[in-house]
């Protein structure tokens, strides 16, 4: 009887395991439980990135998601970050997704496959600001000139040349790498003569020296921003920054920008994710009061300018909340 009961309880524990109500399924992408922590690649300190990110880890954290924010050098760091598992999540821009997804430019031959799609979160604006006082009024006037292009394998170097290039300038500027902290330090105390950011607007570190070191933003017009678009960077969009953006300002200024979005590993369970997108759209409100920027986050808006696929855990969510997904994001069958 004793070796009948043992062999008994086998059986029930193997149906059970079998199940995956002993949590046999735990690796599996549709796993309701991850017991790992989830990394999310941000930006630097002074972007907008850092954080929005920051908060939403928190958020992440009090609804049982195991997950970190770092800082990073954004958006192509970011998309490496995934591609070779360092991050499982990162905020970067839509273009770069696409770069790095279909490995074009940037990410030529080294596709990162592994990058999927959770929600569009607000646009980024591209920023040429110089002081208030300087004599730069247009791209053109930035030949010869010392221009900070963002930082080493930024989404902001990336923008920086391709703009430049359509207006003829880039190959005679004197180009300088550096975040956007070192680039508002710079320009304030007239190391630089320009700096190229691109983030949500008001970006704090140009808020910040703006209190003592007006500024102005270059303007964009539709000739640059139709060569961009002929040429195939699609994902620029007209943005006209009110003239009560920073101090210095005098009037509206058009130019334009790409989007934020959030990205995760394919890896990651469909679960985890499904919640992720839930966490994001149920605290809305908390982002907000941690940066402007967030009042563009809504499920309303949640799909445009997605460049990749979703991930399968975001589609479901989408479903659920009877949002209607383009054929061209859908997660990639098999």
């Amino acid at each position: 009887m004793k070796w009948k009961a043992i062999g008994i309880v086998a059986i029930l524990v193997f149906a059970l395991v079998a199940s995956g109500c002993l949590g046999g399924g735990g690796t599996s992408s549709t796993s309701s439980t991850y017991s790992g922590t989830i990394t999310l690649y941000t930006g630097g300190t002074s972007g907008v990135y850092y954080p929005l990110g920051s908060k939403y880890a928190e958020l992440l954290n009090k609804a049982g998601i195991k997950a970190k924010a770092v800082t990073s050098g954004a958006s192509v760091s970011n998309a490496k970050a995934i591609g070779n598992g360092d991050a499982q999540a990162a905020i970067m821009q839509n273009d770069v997704a696409y770069y790095a997804y279909n490995g074009l430019y940037m990410f030529q031959g080294k596709a990162i496959k592994k990058l999927r799609g959770v929600a569009a979160l607000y646009p980024e604006t591209v920023q040429f600001v110089v002081k208030a006082d300087s004599n730069i009024k247009t791209l053109q006037d930035l030949k010869g000139k010392k221009v900070a292009i963002g930082a080493p394998g930024s989404g902001t170097a990336v923008a920086a040349e391709q703009i430049l290039k359509a207006a003829g300038v880039w190959d005679s500027i004197q180009k300088v790498n550096q975040k956007f902290s070192e680039a508002a330090q710079a320009l304030k105390l007239g190391q630089i003569d320009a700096a190229v950011i691109v983030s949500g607007a008001p970006t704090p570190a140009i808020t910040q020296i703006a209190v003592t070191t007006p500024v102005r933003v270059i303007p964009i017009p539709d000739d640059i921003l139709n060569k961009l678009k002929s040429e195939g960077y699609i994902f620029y969009v007209r943005q006209n920054l009110p003239k009560d953006t920073y101090k210095g300002m005098t009037e509206d200024t058009p130019t334009v920008a790409v989007k934020a979005i959030l990205v995760a590993s394919a890896d990651l369970p469909d679960s985890v994710v499904y919640n992720m997108a839930k966490v994001l759209f149920d605290n809305v409100d908390q982002l907000r009061a941690v940066h402007q920027k967030a009042r563009f986050i809504s499920l309303n808006t949640a799909l445009d300018g997605m460049s990749i696929p979703l991930h399968p855990g975001a589609y479901k969510y989408y479903q659920d909340k009877g949002i209607t997904v383009p054929d061209k994001i859908k997660p990639p069958s098999g």
